[in-house]
């Protein structure tokens, strides 16, 4: 008998049931109320090649070697060589141990120790637990049977399918399928890694649970969160306690966020922040949501769109913010971004608000609609709508379109302000300052004439125009205004009339603007009768086919080439020239430019009359007799005649050119002295104005001379 190795097996078995002591400890006090299992509970010896006692081995066992074979309540375990403890119902094994219970749960490892009355199995070194298709590696594994449960306490692994979760500490339910692992734990799959103290995992449908300060890194983006469920098969995700997704230098945070990396879906709800360091902007909210597929995004809930990328930040809020993207993932992508229902801005040196707003990245602009309001400092300015434009978070121009109305409060006072409105409004920046101003259509304005000297005021210019332009200087200030045709009336400071003061249409809006960045949650309506009245939009008339359609508008008009034709061959048949022909000899023996208008609208008159007798679809109603169908060409014809002898005895006019001399040009003036009473001015020709006192009390007259001040001025 080899004793030798016997007994170096009982000294390697003392030393690990030393080492298990805590761990049956552990085991034991965390199911104090264990219920004892049913039925028969013996551990049976089934096969051994060789079995005998040795007293000084291991008095109270049976030595059991060769092919050791041994059953228990379902549950049958191999090994090499075996101490089988027939009193306690319990036993030892060494070499090749492999418990089998079922066909889903296998155990290996180097040494077990089996306590048939607990059904406790204690594995010890290279422990490898099969259930199913998932592996569990440790050198330190006691498996519950009663309660099929495995504790390792030595470091970890398991593997299910492609995902390898390691820790120091665990425990793996075969029942329920759950795992839990303690310390150091990283789940690693394919595409993604999660480290963290805590993990709870689910075999049957690989959902993994942490707590804890967890990191989750996937594909580039990194996931920072205390609270996490996680679908390892499909990549879903859901964040709790004050997430962060981390995608290079765009950030997403909120107190639950969910994620989902197929369908590349992303959500947040409550305290959401978006941070785009790039782009220097962000978007704060309650709730927002993402699809990377289609670029299609939206963000609500007290939503704050957030630009820090120039000097000052600017803060925007609305009901909700949507961004589209068109062509993705194409060279020709853009984006438009929709923000509706009480929108409102801050910046220290800008301020708007509106009812919706659009912008679009083709030509970096904004549009505002609605009842859109734009103050920047002691400036209001309002329409139907408000385009801006930008380049590199800089606006390049702005267009107001529709009811255009611009007011500047006059420095120093609470009730004079410098007004002008018009149909459209442009105005033209250069590195983010006003470069120069235009105003078109139906321009009226009112300015304030300050002394070069004093800068006090001495008078108010009331003008009105068809075009208004002014220059400002880098420091802003006005220094020329041009308008061509513009009727000026000039008022000393004392005898303004109070009527002119204020142009119709106007309204001081100082009780809506956005005081801070705040105050744009608090949204604050224009008085009543004070919105912007809609326009009519002009329409085309309608066409007498536009009650038909397809085959019938078709019909009709075929009937009419038919009716046509008819006529034209009836005039060939009877000699007469056509009208067409006609019109073609007229236009070949008269030079246009050479007759007058009043001959060619006596032709036009002619022609017309001789053509009223020709009903609509092309007939000739039987009443109207051939002869005088005759009798009407042959006067028009007469008409053409006269027409063309009168063009041949006018006098030729050279030069092609028309129009007033700056001898023909009118102006009116009349008044006091400037100090005294009102000056009114008329011109006809292009003004232009300066900005001071000297120049604004009257508008020159000559006509050529303003034309060649204009131009060299306006280049």
């Amino acid at each position: 008998m080899n004793t030798g190795g016997i007994k170096h097996h009982g000294h390697r078995a003392v030393a690990a049931l030393l080492l298990c002591l805590f761990a049956l400890t552990f085991t034991q006090a965390k199911v104090k109320n264990r219920r004892k299992p049913a039925g028969d509970n013996r551990v049976y010896l089934l096969h051994a090649d060789r079995l005998h006692y040795d007293q000084k081995i291991n008095p109270n066992a049976q030595i059991a070697s060769g092919n050791v074979s041994f059953s228990h309540n379902g549950a049958r375990l191999t090994c090499d060589s075996a101490y089988y403890y027939e009193q306690s119902n319990s036993f030892e094994a060494f070499g090749h141990v492999k418990m089998r219970q079922g066909d889903t749960l296998q155990l290996t490892g180097d040494y077990a120790y089996y306590d048939g009355d607990d059904m406790m199995a204690i594995a010890r070194r290279n422990v490898v637990l099969t259930h199913r298709g998932s592996k569990l590696y440790t050198d330190s594994l006691n498996y519950d049977r009663l309660y099929n449960v495995g504790y390792f306490f030595e470091g970890g692994k398991l593997v299910d399918g492609k995902n390898v979760l390691v820790s120091d500490w665990g425990q793996y339910d075969t029942e329920a399928k759950e795992a839990v692992f303690n310390y150091n734990v990283k789940l690693t799959s394919p595409s993604y890694v999660i480290d963290t103290d805590t993990m709870y995992y689910y075999t049957n449908d690989g959902m993994a649970h942490v707590k804890g300060p967890s990191t989750i890194t996937n594909k580039g983006s990194v996931v920072n969160t205390e609270d996490a469920h996680y679908d390892t098969k499909h990549e879903r995700a859901q964040l709790y306690g004050r997430s962060e997704i981390r995608d290079g230098k765009k950030t997403i945070i909120g107190d639950s966020l969910f994620y989902d990396s197929e369908k590349k879906i992303s959500r947040g709800y409550h305290n959401v922040l978006y941070v785009d360091e790039e782009n220097k902007n962000m978007f704060k909210g309650d709730y927002g949501m993402y699809n990377e597929t289609t670029g299609y995004g939206e963000a609500t809930r007290n939503a704050v769109f957030i630009d820090y990328s120039q000097k000052d930040t600017l803060w925007v809020h609305a009901d909700s913010f949507k961004i589209y993207t068109f062509n993705i993932n194409t060279d020709s992508v853009y984006r438009k971004v929709h923000a509706f229902d009480k929108v409102r801005a801050y910046r220290v040196d800008v301020q708007a608000v509106c009812d919706s707003l659009v912008g679009d990245s083709r030509d970096s602009c904004m549009t505002m609609y609605k009842d859109p309001i734009v103050w920047n400092g002691g400036q209001q300015l309002v329409g139907e709508e408000i385009r801006v434009y930008m380049s590199d978070s800089t606006i390049r121009w702005a267009h107001v379109v529709g009811q255009a109305f611009s007011i500047q409060g006059v420095a120093g006072t609470t009730d004079k302000y410098n007004q002008m409105s018009s149909n459209e409004m442009m105005a033209y920046f250069k590195k983010g300052q006003i470069d120069w101003f235009q105003a078109v259509k139906n321009v009226c304005s009112v300015y304030y004439a300050e002394d070069d000297k004093d800068s006090t005021l001495i008078g108010m210019n009331d003008m009105q125009s068809d075009t208004l332009r002014m220059f400002f200087t880098p420091q802003r200030e006005l220094y020329k205004i041009w308008a061509p045709a513009a009727n000026a009336t000039f008022y000393p400071i004392s005898q303004i009339p109070p009527e002119k003061r204020l142009l119709k249409g106007f309204a001081w809006f100082d009780y809506v603007r956005p005081l801070n960045k705040d105050d744009i949650f608090n949204y604050r309506t224009k008085k009543k009768g004070t919105e912007l009245k809609a326009t009519p939009k002009r329409q085309l008339p309608k066409s007498k086919y536009s009650s038909l359609g397809g085959p019938a508008l078709a019909a009709k008009k075929n009937q009419e080439v038919a009716a046509a034709d008819s006529i034209k061959a009836q005039n060939s048949g009877n000699g007469s020239p056509s009208l067409m022909k006609l019109s073609e000899a007229a236009s070949k023996e008269v030079d246009p430019g050479s007759v007058s208008p009043a001959k060619n609208a006596a032709v036009v008159d002619s022609i017309s009359a001789s053509t009223k007798t020709i009903e609509a679809d092309g007939s000739i109603p039987a009443s109207t007799k051939a002869a005088e169908l005759a009798d009407s060409i042959s006067s028009a014809v007469n008409k053409v005649a006269e027409t063309v002898k009168d063009a041949v005895a006018a006098p030729q006019v050279t030069g092609g050119s028309s129009g007033n001399s700056s001898g023909n040009s009118s102006g009116n003036s009349s008044g006091n002295s400037a100090g005294n009473s009102a000056g009114e001015n008329s011109a006809s020709g292009n003004s232009d104005v300066k900005a001071s006192a000297s120049e604004t009390s009257s508008v020159e007259n000559s006509v050529g001379e303003q034309d060649s001040k204009s131009i060299k001025k306006e280049d």
